[in-house]
């Protein structure tokens, strides 16, 4: 059914007497020929992403010699490691052995590091029997599997390479393996389903922070190759990187940014974003590096940084990863290896196959392996017996989590996120200054751009009844679509004052499912409604993604991270964009109010910060600060969509409330990160800087919390009062 039939049910909830001017009312006409407004989301951020992709494309044509390349080269690297993060310092790795296991022709050390301190990675070293010093080594990284390295689809490549003479490391990435962080110790079970999902929950918290994971699954392999470059079996000069799916990922990025890895062979990943944005999204996050296409950086950077090293593109036909982008970033990456005159040294092999491990695939990549790290023999694919995997546990119980005093992500990420708040606390002192960089900060990160062309509204109809009329808009959006908006007037006693009302569930559900509308419009307030993208009639779109979780897809949100922007940006705009249509063309002259219902209090406080011309804000069950989001390890996946990543470098929602001063804030029935009410002891510390801002500028009763609004009294009539009380 189409979205404009399912929101005409609102004219029937507020207006049933007039059914029959209901069925005669072309209610929205640009919508017939618009069907695909439920991805305006998504499809807003994939255009942009497409504008930023054919810039670098651009700038790639006019490379023409050696120079050009390498001076690129050098710019690529520097972004990596920008959007990448900074890596750590070095620490003492503490590698323990925790048991060898031999078998026929080899043996495998289960090995256990410390990638940084307190935080523990678990592996195994393949050591060809024989092997006593300087052999070829290969580091394999494992793609998202359940079992970690000890699925059988990667024990047989290893063990593949151990048999042609290769020592070969691998790892557990984090979430896989025996490194589940989420792993419940006293029901001994998953709390977080698949890696992908343990990836994303506690990656999102990072990008909030303004990296992305990708930094520590980065670190975990470097420090994995600084762990094979101590053992004497090791030849450091002739060292190589294969893995598939997400291990081709970590190949990639490692190959680029590591230059002890001589010869790479990513499988079943590289692409290009353009295609990844036109088929499956962005995949999980630590593959979604800090605004890596705004910073102008595409896969083909990933081969291009590490030219002209040996690397071998393996791909399939069939894959999730277009095989069209695998294509286009060999051709792209080939150029640059013949300018440099090593074109050789860049080859691609795919085959008919999903995504998976083909025959031909691997023996494409033994003899690259072979040949590029002088190890000479049989490329062929041999059956081998692999062990079990109770056989390759590392850790007495199965589970880093259960068996040493390990630390996670997130708690790692907690870390710099007090860090974070240390630095915002020193700049909170000077008042001024600081609410003037937070503004700067929070348009900048949030990716907001004031409106200034704001087309015109397209009017869809009117109904009228006894008591007040309801007016259909469309209004231009920020990008390629409208917002379908609701203008309710009171017929007598029209007060001068216009109330914007943003439901997080949508115009519908805040007519149908609540009577709050209902009320203030009988208070003889006019009432302004809109949808914004992905909300309501906006969303939520096709795209669900790898990290779908509890019905919220991350793929979309990292799909704005990408080219340094949000949904809470785009949100601001088109709040403004129906403040304006309020103040031009509903009440020029009347008053703005505005409230928010749900996680869009955020969005309400950017575009108030923005836009002094909201006079009065207030928030209902809304969230009090990104960072309780990344200091609550079980945090409510539906909020994820209303953050700005990387907005915690510099601002924090408290931050735009003190800088509203000395407008009206109230918050009604605040809620924590995990969606339980906020207790008054967490409204208190977290709201503590608007407080005293408030209070030390004499204007401490202009911003109030209420708690438990609908034991004392309704939080309708909480909002009433506020919108009555005069400043």
């Amino acid at each position: 059914m189409k979205k404009h039939i399912k929101f005409c049910t609102i004219i029937l909830v507020l207006f049933s007497t007039v059914q029959a001017q209901e069925q005669q009312l072309d209610f929205f006409g640009y919508w017939e020929s618009y069907t695909d407004i439920e991805n305006s989301l998504f499809k807003h951020f994939s255009n942009l992403a497409y504008d930023q992709i054919n810039e670098r494309k651009d700038k790639l044509n006019q490379l023409n010699t050696a120079e050009d390349w390498l001076e690129r080269q050098s710019t690529v690297k520097q972004k990596l490691l920008e959007v990448v993060g900074p890596l750590p310092e070095k620490t003492p790795l503490n590698p323990q052995i925790t048991g060898i296991l031999q078998r026929d022709g080899y043996r495998i050390e289960k090995v256990i590091y410390e990638s940084l301190p307190q935080y523990y990675v678990t592996g195994a070293l393949y050591v060809p029997d024989g092997v006593k010093e300087n052999a070829p080594a290969i580091f394999y990284a494992c793609g998202h599997s359940l079992e970690g390295f000890r699925s059988p689809t990667y024990q047989r490549i290893i063990i593949n390479l151990v048999k042609k003479g290769f020592v070969v490391f691998t790892i557990d990435p984090m979430g896989q393996g025996e490194r589940y962080e989420y792993w419940g110790k006293k029901a001994g079970r998953f709390e977080v389903k698949y890696p992908d999902h343990e990836h994303s929950f506690a990656g999102a918290q990072c990008l909030i922070s303004g990296y992305s994971t990708g930094n520590y699954f980065i670190w975990d392999v470097i420090r994995g190759i600084d762990y094979m470059l101590s053992r004497k079996e090791v030849d450091p000069n002739r060292i190589g990187m294969t893995g598939r799916s997400g291990g081709g990922n970590l190949t990639a990025y490692v190959g680029a940014l590591d230059d002890r890895i001589l010869a790479t062979a990513p499988e079943c990943y590289i692409t290009s974003y353009e295609y990844i944005y036109r088929t499956i999204g962005p995949q999980c996050a630590e593959q979604n590096l800090y605004q890596m296409i705004a910073k102008g950086l595409d896969h083909g950077d990933f081969i291009e940084a590490r030219a002209p090293k040996p690397t071998l593109i393996i791909s399939t036909t069939r894959d999730f990863f277009s095989i069209q982008g695998a294509r286009e970033t060999f051709q792209e990456a080939q150029n640059m290896y013949s300018t440099l005159g090593k074109p050789e040294n860049l080859r691609m092999v795919e085959d008919d196959d999903r995504h998976s491990s083909t025959t031909k695939n691997r023996k494409a990549m033994y003899a690259f392996f072979q040949k590029q790290l002088n190890n000479p023999g049989s490329p062929e694919d041999i059956d081998v017996e692999v062990p079990t995997i109770k056989e390759l546990q590392v850790t007495k119980t199965g589970q880093l989590a259960t068996s040493f005093k390990t630390k996670s992500i997130y708690e790692l990420n907690k870390d710099k996120v007090e860090e974070q708040e240390a630095a915002r606390q020193s700049s909170r002192k000077d008042f001024d200054n600081h609410a003037n960089e937070v503004w700067a900060s929070a348009a900048e990160i949030a990716g907001f751009t004031a409106p200034t062309d704001f087309g015109k509204e397209i009017f869809s109809g009117s109904f009228v009844n006894p008591d007040h009329t309801m007016e259909k808009y469309l209004l231009q959006g920020s990008g390629d679509y409208k917002i379908p908006t609701l203008v309710l007037k009171p017929l007598e006693n029209q007060k001068d004052e216009v109330v914007l009302y943003f439901d997080s569930a949508g115009m519908e559900h805040a007519v149908n499912q609540d009577s709050t509308v209902t009320q203030i419009l009988n208070e003889g307030y006019t009432i302004v409604l809109a949808d914004l993208p992905g909300i309501g009639s906006l969303g939520p779109g096709y795209l669900k993604g790898d990290s779908y979780i509890e019905g919220v897809s991350y793929n979309q949100w990292f799909g704005a991270m990408l080219v340094g922007e949000s949904f809470v940006g785009l949100r601001a705009e088109d709040m403004i964009r129906v403040l304006h249509f309020s103040k031009n063309v509903v009440k020029p002259d009347g008053k703005v109010s505005a409230i928010a219902v749900g996680p869009l209090g955020g969005e309400l406080l950017h575009a108030a910060a923005f836009d002094k011309r909201i006079e009065k804000v207030a928030m209902v069950e809304s969230l009090l600060s990104y960072s309780d989001i990344t200091s609550t390890q079980f945090y409510k996946p539906d909020y994820i969509p209303f953050t700005v990543p990387g907005a915690l470098e510099k601002y924090d929602l408290p931050d735009l409330m003190a800088s509203l001063f000395p407008r009206n804030i109230t918050l009604i029935d605040p809620v924590s990160a995990d969606g339980a009410p906020a207790d008054r002891d967490k409204i208190d510390r977290l709201l503590e800087f608007p407080l005293e801002i408030y209070k030390q500028k004499g204007s401490g009763n202009n911003i109030t919390a209420h708690i438990n609004a609908s034991k004392e009294n309704s939080a309708t009539e909480k909002l009433i009062h506020w919108l009555r009380a005069k400043d």
